[in-house]
């Protein structure tokens, strides 16, 4: 499917965008293993989400909906998932797969895990290892690197890990992976990655705290079903956000999103490069801080962006890539080489589709250097199947003279069902 955008005079108006992603998957997961109904409001309908819904339904959990964007799952409680009679599917998701491995490791049975193509590429070494330290068994592609995997769970031993890198996935499957292990089980990390897992687990009553990088979680808890509102995804608002700051003129409220200080690092950012963006009715939704956003169309300039910044915005950059490219100066991208093993190689794939819309960017071993100014001209770019880029190069397509087509536009939805709908809501043309 081709998305096509034309170039647009500015936004206006208020909206709002769907659940979050990383909360909805982790209110099924959390859910399904507490004791009691679970209602998860605002749930996102994206495939990724529906993948996670399908993999607990294959082991036994009843789950009812979506129904206008509400599930309500019956929990079975830690020992009350069954083996599943089929392999577990995860499409597209890598938070599913890798999340999935550190509750299926604590089980008794036997599992297996796949995923489509894209996903059967992406590492999954840096989770299976620490969790065979725990005492799981592993079989796949590549010495238990690549999908599909076979798990055999149980009998796990608590695991004081310290993690070479930053990874939200990591750290949440070996906490959900300690939920099954007799005493206490810690993740130690170089910076602090989004800390969802550990808000929602402590949410469902589980005992879990946090000394500097260091996460440390007590086996074996009761958590119990509770009502769970996800707020809007940042990562999604980031879209609707750079498209505003970057058409003169252009005013546009998001509702409701999310602003957890693990993932608001598109916020620094854009303040940095001069963006004017506002946060309003600040307050907390189930343990998460939530806003309403107001960007306005801005000068932006060209900045720096690295180190400790990069774990709170790293699903964010190919769309701060489109900023910079229309922002006076030059921006410098570093220590992004995780984006090389995303849906797509990210760093490769937003300079390679940017440059054909007449944008000078430099691809960098871990990161990106583009020089912003040179104006953006419409053309027909590739999404290469990765949500992301598609959505970037919408963005980029609004401010780029003539028409740009989107190829493999199919994969927005995602994350950021009706997206189109949402740009053509607040389009001024």
């Amino acid at each position: 499917m081709e998305l096509t955008i034309n170039q647009i005079k500015q936004l206006k108006g208020e909206t709002a965008v769907p659940g979050d992603k990383s909360i909805s998957h982790r209110a099924v997961m959390l859910g399904a293993l507490a004791r009691g109904t679970t209602r998860v409001e605002n749930f996102l309908t994206g495939e990724d989400c529906l993948s996670t819904v399908r993999c607990f339904r294959a082991l036994g959990v009843p789950v009812e909906g979506p129904d206008n964007g509400c599930l309500t799952i019956q929990g079975v409680g830690l020992n009350g998932l069954q083996e599943p009679v089929t392999i577990l599917d995860a499409g597209n998701s890598g938070t599913t797969t890798r999340l999935m491995l550190g509750i299926l490791a604590g089980q008794s049975f036997c599992s297996i895990i796949t995923g489509d193509a894209s996903l059967s590429r992406r590492p999954m070494a840096r989770v299976t290892t620490p969790l065979a330290g725990m005492g799981a068994k592993f079989i796949g592609r590549d010495n238990n690197n690549l999908l599909p995997l076979a798990i055999r769970g149980g009998q796990l031993k608590p695991l004081n890990y310290q993690s070479p890198v930053a990874s939200a996935q990591v750290k949440s499957a070996i906490l959900l992976a300690g939920l099954f292990a007799q005493g206490e089980t810690s993740v130690t990390e170089p910076t602090i990655s989004r800390d969802h897992t550990e808000r929602m687990l402590k949410s469902f009553g589980a005992d879990i705290k946090q000394e500097g990088t260091t996460v440390t979680i007590k086996g074996r808890p009761e958590l119990k079903g509770r009502q769970v509102v996800v707020p809007g995804d940042i990562s999604s608002a980031a879209f609707l956000m750079v498209a505003a700051a970057i058409l003169p003129g252009s005013e546009v409220t998001i509702r409701g999103v999310g602003v957890n200080p693990t993932r608001d690092g598109l916020l620094e950012v854009l303040k940095n490069m001069g963006g004017q963006v506002e946060l309003l009715n600040l307050r907390d939704q189930c343990g998460e801080p939530v806003a309403d956003i107001r960007v306005k169309g801005s000068d932006l300039q060209g900045t720096e962006i690295s180190g400790n910044l990069i774990p709170r915005l790293i699903d964010e950059i190919p769309i701060i890539a489109v900023a910079a490219a229309c922002a006076r100066g030059t921006t410098v991208i570093r220590d992004a080489a995780e984006l090389k093993v995303k849906e797509s190689n990210r760093l490769a794939t937003v300079a390679g589709e940017l440059t054909k819309l007449g944008a000078a960017v430099e691809e960098l071993p871990d990161g990106l250097i583009i020089k912003g100014g040179k104006p953006l001209t419409g053309a027909v770019v590739d999404s290469h199947g990765d949500h992301r880029i598609a959505m970037a190069m919408a963005v980029a397509g609004l401010a780029a003279r003539g028409r740009t087509v989107i190829k493999e536009a199919q994969c927005i939805p995602v994350s950021f069902p009706g997206f189109a709908d949402a740009l053509k809501s607040l389009a001024v043309e």
